[in-house]
């Protein structure tokens, strides 16, 4: 087993790895947020390298490939010595269409509802108990969509009051161990921790969307865990992509709509080429300096990272234990300055 640095996670009693394996992508294809094919053979094989590396907790959620990657990750944890199996989190709140598989899910936290989604969860992945439990997004009733457009079919919404107690309940009943908040702002975060302990946040977080800096200084101030996901931008940060591997992505992969990858994809590839030297300095990879860079911030626990091939592990594990200088930070302050790629502070 590898050796990872740990961080404890808020005031839960778990100790988690710095670097999570992050599900969404072996969710597979067919549905709104895909990332395209995926071989769930390659998928075990990547859990099986992450947690051989010291990974102790993988992240997914309902939604993801529709239920498909938790079953996955439970395929994983059935190869795997009960001793080794991480730490397993989900999240609840995004629920689809059976008969519309591509139709954007809808945001939903009614009390019948989560309970519904968590049996269903706690079957796909074969456990009695979820580690983590997380709200994906506040609830509006309507379909979870970023192009701005009004669901003609939205239903009222739950109340946060509400949804965080429904939460809060199932902690008392023994079925989940700790409960989250992801995508959620600081004002929400307030009266949540009103009812009940707020256990984690999860905000999108890397060099590209740093606005959730508020969000992780929240977590800190309040004994929370802070969780990063998408600390590599869905392989933008990588030093892997190019123009023309953007145009070459499958038209089911959802990146391919999304401004980051297309009207403002030179200026993010002008960031990576600035952190090349940094990385060659450190002797690792660009991946490994972009995480780096955000679990440098004030409140984060962990970076969710994820990957699906066993060989994409290795480009990134070390990234925990990499200290970033002051130099280090203060010519990649330099350059998401020069380059004007991304959004939010732009230094710990």
């Amino acid at each position: 087993m590898g050796n990872i640095p740990t961080s404890r996670l808020g005031s839960t009693d778990m100790d988690i790895s710095r670097i999570g394996f992050g599900a969404w992508a072996i969710g597979g294809t067919d549905w709104s947020f895909s990332w395209g094919p995926q071989d769930d053979a390659d998928s075990v094989a990547t859990i099986h390298q992450a947690v051989e590396s010291g990974v102790n907790w993988i992240d997914t959620a309902a939604v993801y490939g529709l239920g498909h990657s938790e079953e996955v990750v439970a395929k994983a944890m059935a190869g795997l010595p009960e001793a080794d199996r991480p730490y397993l989190f989900t999240k609840a709140g995004l629920v689809w269409n059976a008969n519309d598989r591509t139709s954007a899910p809808k945001r939903i936290m009614a009390a019948a509802s989560v309970r519904r989604e968590l049996e269903d969860s706690l079957r796909r992945l074969r456990v009695e108990r979820i580690d983590l439990y997380q709200v994906h997004w506040p609830d509006t009733g309507a379909a979870l969509e970023f192009s701005g457009r009004e669901d003609p079919e939205a239903v009222a919404p739950t109340p946060l009051e509400e949804y965080w107690q429904t939460m809060a309940d199932l902690v008392t009943e023994g079925k989940v161990r700790a409960i989250g908040l992801s995508n959620h702002d600081v004002p929400q975060l307030e009266i949540a921790e009103s009812i009940a302990h707020v256990d984690a946040v999860q905000p999108q977080f890397s060099l590209l969307k740093r606005a959730s800096a508020g969000e992780l200084s929240w977590a800190a101030a309040h004994r929370t865990g802070g969780i990063v996901y998408q600390p590599l931008h869905s392989g933008l940060l990588t030093g892997a992509f190019s123009a023309e591997r953007v145009a070459a992505l499958p038209d089911d992969d959802w990146r391919k709509r999304f401004p980051e990858f297309t009207s403002e994809l030179a200026a993010n590839l002008a960031l990576v080429e600035a952190l090349r030297p940094i990385a060659a300095a450190h002797h690792t990879s660009v991946s490994s300096i972009a995480i780096a860079w955000a679990l440098a911030w004030p409140g984060v626990s962990g970076a969710i990272v994820g990957a699906r091939r066993p060989e994409q592990i290795d480009s990134w594990i070390d990234a925990a234990a990499i200290e970033l200088t002051a130099a280090d930070l203060a010519g990649i302050d330099s350059a998401l300055r020069a380059t004007g790629a991304g959004e939010g502070p732009t230094r710990p």
